[in-house]
């Protein structure tokens, strides 16, 4: 079964976990210095913020996580049929978890990301290069990720 993910970069990460908390009835299931994530079941979200360098405030991009290497294939080859450059990232650490990824845009620079987490990660990861996916339009127009 696969569940929508959803990352928004924030400016105060302890003032957005009170909301988001509240929002969502639930505490976080996972807690960092500046990363925070609700793995809800109502709605099926895997719902993630963080501050500092991780992420420019807003949204910064959706998702879509699969249970098994199976549905990952699966979602992969729409990726690679929506005719559209994909990032295949491959075994990754970001989040503080260990996955396999692939990164695509939509035509006006919505990224989205298809992964399979495998693992716990102690380390928040590196952040691959998205701007290459947002078409030239959003390029120019949207700040960058800090490196």
């Amino acid at each position: 079964m696969k569940r929508l993910h959803v990352h928004v970069g924030v400016e105060n990460l302890a003032h957005s976990m009170n909301f988001y908390s509240t929002l969502f009835g639930s505490e976080p299931t996972v807690v960092k210095d500046d990363y925070a994530k609700w793995m809800l079941e109502d709605p099926r979200v895997n719902f993630a913020i963080s501050a500092g360098n991780h992420a420019r405030k807003g949204i910064e991009h959706l998702g879509i996580q699969v249970e098994s290497p199976d549905e990952l294939s699966e979602v992969y080859g729409r990726l690679k049929a929506a005719d559209r450059p994909v990032l295949e990232e491959g075994q990754t650490t970001c989040c503080y978890a260990k996955s396999e990824k692939s990164w695509i845009s939509d035509p006006d620079g919505v990224v989205w990301e298809a992964f399979f987490t495998n693992g716990e990660a102690t380390t928040y990861g590196d952040s691959p290069a998205l701007d290459t996916l947002r078409p030239c339009e959003a390029k120019c127009c949207a700040p960058r990720a800090a490196a």
